[in-house]
């Protein structure tokens, strides 16, 4: 089957032809049909199968007729990380290079003004992150009461983030009677609850067994040791790869993306890095470079393990094994994209194991080891044993140099144990108790010394409690204090006290007060009135 078969119109069957492709994939030849009749499709396929062509050619069909209004965008895109907006903007501007359509791209770490500035006059096709969108309809730059089509791709990468809620709230802004396009590679409990809520009769195309890798990529683990021999381990792997064009190395933490990018420039490796922490700008520029080929290899985290599609990456290294098995599916689907050979190695140590095997009864495969495999690897110098991952409180105490195993018994100090020993003998077997030991700085034993004075024996002391020669030799030791002030001692004059609050009395309550007799009058009608009150 051809393009020309599947129903898009001439001006993008053009441009299709133009980008040099003539067969569409499966996911492609399946989905697109589905998509230009109107029907909601859920579309599961492994990566690299062209699933941002099966969604981006029929939605440019679709638009060829209408116009867009300011705010209101005709169609939606939601993408999980900003590398894959990005990716996708580049898709419509390649397909549609003969319509004239407005495309704006909502993503983090880039000017709000300019993308509003995009919004207002009118957007065909709304690329965005679920945060970055609704930023905007909160602030009411945004309207998406026009959305015709709802695509959200990558699902399953959306659930890792925790973008699942952000998505349930976008769905209800969007209009009821929408088209939507769900893609995922894999379908966790959690995704499908997500299709049964917000697709009406879906298509449902899978043209892979979801979480499968791709059969053009060669797999293979490499058993090895922790810390610096790890590192020494990749950097003989990248040397001795056949056809090694470029690669990309995936690290479980951008710390660790870091250290192994300074760890292999440092060994005269052209490499780049790519994580979270990143700028944007800075992203952009690495991924850039990557691509047009001015460095070989690109240290990254999961950031880059979903859709980003540079069809030609020869070989992809996993110097950790990922902590989710879905993840390994996607990080080597970097490679072999597009019916192209692919290599994947996989670095394990003693402490990946059950991730290892969680991997292999994921894809339901065996994975070979390349050079000896894990149970043969020699002890690393210093016999020092490697540690099961994890973040609990042993792990924390074994880092420090505290802590033991459970059930690992600590090893008694010798002199412990003799005197657990001598109190376990009986009495007559037990060593007499020696003798008190004398003072070093005495002659004759505790027992002969000058008993102590009685108190009321002892003279009094005729000078006072700090002695001048003490005071300045303390003074010239301990001459201030925290605050920079010099150090007062109980016996100093101070001077006449300050009068502060409560000392001083004002003026006027020292002037005396007048007290006037009573008249006479006064009194005898008090004592009326005392009298007629007592009557009644």
């Amino acid at each position: 089957m051809t393009f020309d078969e599947l129903g898009l119109s001439e001006k993008v069957l053009q441009a299709v032809v133009a980008s040099g492709y003539t067969t569409p994939t499966p996911i492609q030849e399946q989905a697109i049909p589905h998509a230009l009749a109107g029907r909601d499709v859920l579309g599961i396929a492994q990566t690299g199968t062209g699933k941002t062509a099966a969604f981006t050619l029929p939605m440019l069909s679709r638009l060829e007729s209408g116009r867009a209004r300011a705010r209101m965008p005709r169609t939606l895109i939601l993408e999980p990380t900003r590398e894959l907006a990005a990716q996708v903007e580049e898709s419509f501007v390649k397909y549609g290079a003969n319509h004239k359509l407005n495309v704006a791209l909502l993503i983090g770490g880039v000017s709000f003004a300019d993308q509003e500035a995009k919004i207002m006059r009118g957007a065909d096709v709304l690329i965005a992150t679920p945060g970055r969108l609704l930023d905007f309809a909160e602030r009411g730059k945004l309207l998406l009461t026009g959305i015709e089509i709802l695509v959200i791709d990558e699902a399953d990468r959306m659930l890792d983030m925790g973008f699942i809620p952000d998505i349930e709230k976008i769905c209800k802004l969007v209009p009821f009677t929408r088209q939507t396009l769900f893609f995922s590679a894999t379908m966790p409990p959690e995704i499908t609850r997500l299709t049964e809520q917000f697709l009406s009769n879906p298509a449902r195309v899978e043209v892979a067994r979801a979480s499968s890798t791709a059969t053009t990529i060669t797999q293979g683990l490499v058993a090895t040791h922790s810390g610096g021999l790890k590192r020494e381990t990749l950097r003989r792997l990248i040397r001795d790869a056949v056809d090694l064009k470029n690669g990309i190395i995936f690290c479980n933490r951008k710390r660790d993306v870091a250290i192994l990018h300074k760890s292999l420039q440092k060994h005269g490796f052209a490499a780049g890095a790519l994580h979270g922490d990143m700028d944007q700008r800075a992203r952009m520029v690495s991924l850039d470079n990557f691509k047009n080929g001015d460095i070989t290899l690109l240290v990254c985290s999961d950031v880059a393990a979903r859709g980003l599609d540079i069809p030609d990456v020869s070989h992809v290294f996993n110097f950790d094994v990922p902590n989710h098995a879905e993840d390994y599916v996607h990080r080597i689907g970097r490679t072999g994209r597009a019916g192209r050979s692919g290599v994947a190695y996989t670095l394990i140590t003693r402490a990946d194991q059950r991730y290892l095997d969680e991997i292999e009864k994921l894809i339901n495969k065996k994975i070979d080891w390349v050079g000896p495999a894990l149970s043969e690897l020699p002890e690393a110098e210093g016999g020092e044993e490697e540690r099961p991952r994890g973040r609990g409180r042993n792990e924390r105490h074994e880092r420090g140099g505290r802590g033991r195993e459970r059930g690992e018994r600590r090893e008694r100090p010798a002199r412990e144990v003799a005197i657990l020993e001598a109190a376990e003998q009986p009495p007559e077997e037990r060593s007499p108790r020696p003798e008190p030991r004398q003072e070093a700085h005495n002659e004759q034993p505790r027992e002969v010394r000058e008993p102590r004075r009685e108190r009321a024996e002892r003279p009094e002391r005729s000078e006072p409690r700090f002695e001048q020669p003490r005071r300045e030799r303390f003074d010239r030791n301990n001459n201030n204090n925290r605050n920079g002030e010099r150090r007062r001692y109980r016996d100093e004059d101070d001077g006449p006290p300050v009068v502060g609050l409560g000392d001083h009395v004002p003026s006027f309550l020292l002037r005396p007060v007048v007290i006037k007799p009573r008249k006479p009058e006064a009194e005898a009608e008090t004592e009326t009135v005392a009298a007629e009150a007592q009557s009644e």
